[in-house]
């Protein structure tokens, strides 16, 4: 068994998105929430977690409607990306 794992499984680690303020590269991170990695592209470590969009397949006539810019500031990662 595993430390830290339950019934042998490997300990669930959560996948965070991240934004780099110097080049503006978006990179993904697996780790704890307190964590701010450096960015992969420039080093720089200003570095910003933002939400991730989530799919969720639905079928039939009700389902839901892709995501759309941020109307505030037409921010392609969607609704709330930005801090405006």
């Amino acid at each position: 068994m595993i430390r830290g794992s339950r019934c042998g499984r490997l300990p669930e680690v959560p996948l965070y998105e991240y934004v780099c303020r110097a080049c503006t590269r978006e990179f993904e991170e697996l780790g704890r929430a307190d964590a701010r990695p450096p960015c992969p592209a420039c080093g720089g470590t200003e570095v910003e977690r933002v939400m991730s969009v989530v799919a969720i397949g639905r079928t039939g006539g009700d389902a839901a409607p892709p995501v759309t810019a941020c109307g505030t500031c037409g921010d392609p990662r969607g609704p709330g990306a930005c801090t405006r």
